[in-house]
């Protein structure tokens, strides 16, 4: 059985975690394939709003199992937080959330490393969450971080503290003032890893092989956004996984030739947060309504996100590095009331006009293009059928699919779980 992927087109907050819960019925098997509790999936139902991080976002369904794949960094403190916000609705978690025992863990001292690094940045910082997700990732690639499967094993407290130490030599490294009691950190640390142990933890490559000859389906779960790419994104104003299709074969053991739709999400309008550059970025009153509307602050940070018109070159290149099947477009809702439309088309970049994505996409050296649309007045949010849609707004949803050669599928017009049109 083939596995299917949700994926982010844009710089993430795209609304991931509601299309998986919508999504959840469908499938035997939710499973995270990157990044850790720097995302935030948020998902809206029966009158309750839910923040996940790090556990996937099929959680609330009881006959699905959702699976931490090898690789998400796992910080056992935040962990153990989701964990007591689900046992407040009754979720049984111990029966339907595995975890890998190749995910890496977050280590106090990780977080304090990114706190360290991005302070000596001044200026020149990247927009860090600070969760510790690049220095765990580093880590990781430098063959010397912790994984779940250690915690398994005697002797794994003085793997932890050969690293923390090691990590502590690093922050006195960067010559900044960072306050901390790692004492205290470590007590809260250790306590959540006893909490984390509880779960099941398996050999999640070996788990989903065994899934895929019983015909069970599978949805991989990305976090952030494919803009968001190490390798593909705005670097480096980037997070440090591969949040495209491939992290997804890397991050759960799945072959290329097992992968079957690629869905991928995208907001009508664009947004991002933290630094990094933004060709259609607005710093008017369209901004800011696109701003109050679409509650635009981030799931993870508590940030502002910043807003402009949908920027069709990034999300072309989105679909195309990824493969992508269907489309499902997002807060479609949020436009209505504006008298005119904006979708960038193009880019002038050093005197030529281009469609595709270049090297640098930094305001120097790109002007975007747009082609203008009439606006709706409707209020989207009540609407269950296509047919209840306004005709300005059917324009607009067509002229993406032609111009992306991809269908949407699915259209979202509130945060609900039942604000969702299927064409």
């Amino acid at each position: 059985m083939a596995v299917d992927l949700l994926l982010g087109l844009q710089w993430g907050d795209e609304g991931k975690g509601k299309i998986v819960d919508v999504f959840t019925e469908k499938y035997d098997i939710i499973a995270r394939f990157q990044g850790g509790p720097n995302a935030g999936h948020t998902l809206e139902f029966d009158g309750h709003k839910h923040v996940l991080h790090t556990i996937p976002s099929g959680i609330f369904h009881k006959n699905t199992i959702n699976l931490v794949g090898n690789g998400v960094v796992i910080d056992p403190v935040i962990f153990k937080r989701e964990l007591e916000n689900l046992a407040a609705f009754n979720t049984d978690y111990k029966s339907n959330l595995y975890i890998s025992r190749k995910a890496h863990l977050i280590l106090p001292t990780h977080r304090l490393l990114d706190a360290a690094s991005e302070a000596s940045k001044g200026k020149a910082k990247i927009g860090s969450t600070l969760k510790g997700i690049g220095p765990t990732y580093m880590d990781k690639t430098g063959r010397n971080g912790m994984r779940v499967g250690d915690l398994e094993l005697e002797g794994w407290k003085d793997k932890y503290r050969a690293l923390a130490d090691k990590h502590e030599t690093m922050i006195d490294y960067y010559n900044v003032d960072i306050q901390y009691n790692l004492a205290e950190l470590e007590q809260e640390f250790f306590e959540a890893v006893e909490v984390l142990k509880t779960l099941k933890f398996i050999d999640s490559e070996h788990y989903l092989q065994m899934a895929q000859k019983e015909g069970k389906t599978i949805l991989a779960e990305g976090a952030q956004g494919s803009l968001l790419d190490i390798d593909f994104g705005t670097y480096p104003f980037v997070t440090s996984s591969n949040t495209t299709a491939a992290g997804a074969c890397t991050g759960l053991g799945v072959a290329p030739n097992k992968i079957g739709d690629a869905f991928g999400i995208f907001k009508a309008y664009t947004t991002r947060v933290g630094s990094g550059p933004f060709p259609t970025e607005l710093f008017d009153d369209n901004g800011e309504t696109m701003s109050r509307v679409g509650n635009e602050v981030g799931a993870t940070t508590g940030r502002p996100r910043r807003c402009g018109w949908l920027d069709l070159v990034a999300l072309r290149y989105a679909v195309e590095i990824n493969g992508i099947t269907q489309l499902i477009m997002m807060k479609g809702d949020v436009l209505s009331g504006f008298e005119t439309l904006k979708v960038c088309t193009a880019y002038k970049y050093k005197g030529e006009e281009i469609t595709h994505l270049p090297f640098n996409i930094e305001a120097e050296n790109v002007t975007p293009v747009y082609t203008e649309f009439k606006g709706w007045k409707e209020d989207l949010t009540k609407m269950t059928e296509t047919s209840q849609l306004p005709k300005e707004f059917m324009e607009y949803v067509e002229f993406l699919e032609t111009q992306l050669e991809v269908p949407i599928s699915v259209i979202s017009v509130g945060p609900d779980r039942k604000q969702t049109i299927t064409r």
